[in-house]
């Protein structure tokens, strides 16, 4: 790694002068437990759910916990949200007859067991208890969980969107690019204020349109012959043997495909048999219409053993919740538990 003033000025090390991580290039990481009970508690205390439909009257009145884990990551100037938390709620419930006459007032919990980053585009489970279990009781309770999941799911997207965006660290990172952009010299300043004021050209805004796509590559070897490999990956009891997961994969050209319990989906595009697989893949929490192309080689060099080379273009940087670490993921699938899954379960390795 090269010191402060030599070689790529990208890496920046802990004897830098000024002691600055440039462009966020090292990985940081931001506590966000206390910053997300507050916000939590903002979105959701004093929160009405039901007033007077059907002469009930709910409201969440207040947070009662926050507890386990939430952080930002920072590396490159990426954001990687990361956080398990789960969320207790007390809320109060009111029963009124025709003229306004109060039935029954009682008090409740909602429980969120698990909101996680890695279920971010999954609403949590909502658990809802009432402290008296009467018929008044239970209709309140009922109220709550048909009117007010939805209520508290609102509130957690909110969240989920917010840590998705930096939490508490995204104020810092816009002024470090602020003031990161305040020093350089005059002929600096000079490039930086002709390109503001330059006008717009259309060749630039088409160029935009193909941003926020990444493509992933990578070769692994396995001591089997191709036509095995082939197989494996178009068999769907195969698929859920190794991944222990529901699948169903169809063998023709137009077939469709799912696999990771509904995870992935997508088509068959071009199938030769031991030799290459091209299938459409696109995961439940993409932006809707978006799909990757996946194509995987297969080559045998030698009796026995096969390397696989793979290629996904068009796989979006950001999910649908706006998470940026849809790549990093996708890629970290193939390796972990697509491809090692292989090894260990039918002895592939080399």
């Amino acid at each position: 790694m090269a010191k402060y003033g030599e070689g790529d000025k990208r890496w920046i090390v802990e004897d830098r002068p000024d002691g600055a991580n440039v462009h966020n290039w090292h990985w940081s990481e931001t506590d966000c437990l206390e910053w997300s009970r507050n916000l939590l508690s903002k979105l959701l205390a004093n929160l009405t759910v039901l007033d007077g439909e059907g002469g009930l009257f709910i409201r969440i009145a207040k947070v009662e916990k926050v507890e386990g884990e939430a952080y930002i990551n920072v590396r490159k100037g990426k954001i990687i949200p990361g956080y398990e938390i789960s969320l207790s709620l007390s809320w109060v419930g009111e029963a009124k007859d025709s003229d306004g006459k109060s039935l029954l007032v009682v008090d409740g919990v909602v429980e969120v067991p698990y909101i996680s980053d890695e279920n971010a585009d999954e609403d949590p489970e909502i658990r809802v208890v009432v402290k008296d279990e009467g018929p008044i009781g239970k209709r309140l309770k009922d109220a709550f969980l048909a009117k007010g999941k939805e209520v508290v799911w609102e509130k957690v997207r909110v969240y989920v969107g917010a840590m998705a965006k930096g939490g508490p660290a995204k104020d810092e990172l816009e002024v470090k690019k602020v003031s990161g952009s305040a020093g350089g010299n005059g002929e600096v300043k000079k490039a930086v204020a002709e390109a503001v004021s330059a006008p717009v050209k259309k060749e630039v805004v088409k160029e935009k349109k193909k941003e926020g796509f990444k493509s992933i590559k990578m070769t692994e070897k396995f001591s089997c012959r191709a036509k095995d490999m082939f197989e494996i990956l178009m068999d769907e009891n195969r698929w859920k043997g190794f991944t222990q997961s529901n699948a169903k994969i169809s063998k023709e050209v137009g077939g469709e495909f799912m696999i990771f319990d509904g995870a992935v989906t997508g088509t068959n595009v071009e199938l030769q048999e031991g030799k290459l697989i091209v299938q459409k893949w696109r995961f439940g929490n993409w932006p809707d219409g978006l799909q990757s192309t996946v194509r995987l080689t297969l080559e045998e060099p030698e009796p026995g053993t096969t390397v696989v080379s793979l290629t996904q273009t068009d796989v979006p940087e950001e999910d649908r919740y706006g998470n940026s670490t849809v790549v990093e993921n996708t890629e970290r699938g193939w390796k972990d538990l697509i491809f090692n899954k292989i090894r260990a379960v039918f002895g592939f390795g080399i």
